[in-house]
């Protein structure tokens, strides 16, 4: 696309500043009404921190972040992705993760990482979700549990990642509770963005016993991924302690955090949305892959991601310069009326379904999209055939967060 001529930088209003810590504190019906007022400008808005006068443009419409997304060569990572940016010392201490990693760098991560999803590896994982969708289950039906999150919904994603990965049962209660630890911090204060120190120190000691678990591995290799990662050779390069640190810290965010919170709100939207789930029940096989998109579509479980600017470029309606902040607002995108008709209603035969939920394209496109959307489609299996009336009891509870959208607890009931 050509350049435009330079414009100002209107702050969008008042009631919709998402650069405003406190915007994050307001219901999401709230939420979504601002950012359907800023679909409607004329350009992506600016938007001015109060508290820290920084500020970034606001993607919000479905094609520009789907543009800015393939554009990774002007929208670029390595600055960091979410807001705040990461501090120099934090990524120089654990490490950078592929999300704040620009080509050649990221690519050839990727590569390493990618090669070692082979398709036994794949198959296994698909045998191991249907194996401990019904594990949990048997076990929800047993022990009767009050929390949906903690009983089912985080489960499922983290034993099939720890299975992946070869960690030792006995690590595992350990790894949850750091990681429960480093995500505890990730949302907003009411006046000012969050600093996770504590998560810090949590995710450190994760790492440690990962890098633990690495130098077993590198000598005597065993049927798991981090042997696979450790000894992995794309272009003469195989994972680092620090990379497979840093690449186990994103799983647990990615492949663990998102699922769970994806599988949380499916539960609560079936529950409030009776004739979806009565379509989705009646016949689990023609509405299965539909009802997973249009929950992650309707939760979006990461709400955005940050960009900089490496080269003027002009997106719509706005011309960007070398340093510029944008952040590519995926709930918003997910919202565009100009790509979903009713947005807001939950339809799990909606078709087609270009929903971001799981990026926008291009390089960065989730690695792990395949595999949770089998873990949604087993699990859901699984609970509307063995407990055909489970539901919420009550609204699920979010944390207050600008970056995703997390279910701290969801009551739940079945008969």
């Amino acid at each position: 696309m050509g350049l435009m001529t330079a414009t100002t930088r209107p702050a969008p209003p008042l009631t919709a500043n998402p650069a405003d810590p406190r915007f994050w504190q307001r219901p999401q019906r709230e939420q979504r009404a601002a950012f359907a007022r800023l679909r409607a400008l004329d350009a992506p808005a600016y938007c001015t921190d109060p508290t820290s006068g920084r500020g970034f443009y606001a993607l919000v419409r479905h094609a520009d972040v789907v543009e800015a997304s393939r554009r990774p060569q002007v929208f670029t990572s390595a600055a960091g992705v979410t807001t705040p940016e990461p501090a120099r010392w934090v990524r120089a201490l654990f490490g950078d993760s592929m999300v704040n990693l620009d080509d050649p760098q990221h690519a050839r991560l990727r590569r390493t990482v990618a090669r070692a999803f082979t398709p036994r590896v794949l198959a296994d994982a698909e045998a191991d979700i249907r194996a401990l969708s019904t594990r949990i289950v048997d076990d929800m039906v047993a022990e009767r549990p009050d929390d949906f999150v903690t009983a089912v919904a985080s489960r499922l994603p983290f034993e099939v990642i720890c299975n992946m990965m070869g960690i030792p049962e006995r690590h595992r209660p350990e790894i949850l509770d750091r990681v429960n630890h480093a995500s505890e911090h990730i949302g907003v204060a009411r006046t000012r963005l969050r600093v996770p120190g504590r998560g810090l120190r949590a995710l450190a000691r994760m790492q440690r016993m990962i890098a633990v678990l690495a130098r077993d591995r590198r000598r005597r290799p065993a049927d798991d991924l981090v042997s696979a990662l450790v000894h992995a050779d794309v272009d003469g390069q195989a994972l680092t302690t620090r990379q497979l640190g840093a690449f186990f810290s994103l799983l647990m965010v990615a492949g663990v955090e998102t699922t769970r919170n994806a599988i949380a709100h499916g539960l609560a939207l079936l529950t409030d949305h009776p004739d979806q789930r009565a379509l989705l029940a009646a016949d689990f096989d023609a509405h299965a892959e539909g009802a997973v998109n249009e929950i992650v579509r309707h939760a979006t479980p990461i709400i955005q991601f940050r960009r900089t600017v490496a080269e003027p470029y002009a997106l719509g309606g706005r011309t960007f310069r070398p340093g510029d902040k944008a952040v590519l607002f995926f709930a918003s995108a997910n919202r565009d009326e100009a790509v979903f008709a009713d947005p807001d209603a939950f339809d799990v035969t909606r078709t087609p379904n270009p929903h971001l939920g799981y990026g926008g394209g291009g390089p960065h496109y989730c690695l792990g999209a395949h595999l949770a959307k089998r873990e949604m489609t087993a699990l859901f299996r699984e609970l509307l055939t063995r407990t055909p009336d489970i539901r919420a009891t009550a609204p699920p509870v979010l944390a207050a967060s600008n970056f995703d959208n997390r279910v701290r607890s969801l009551p739940f009931a079945f008969d």
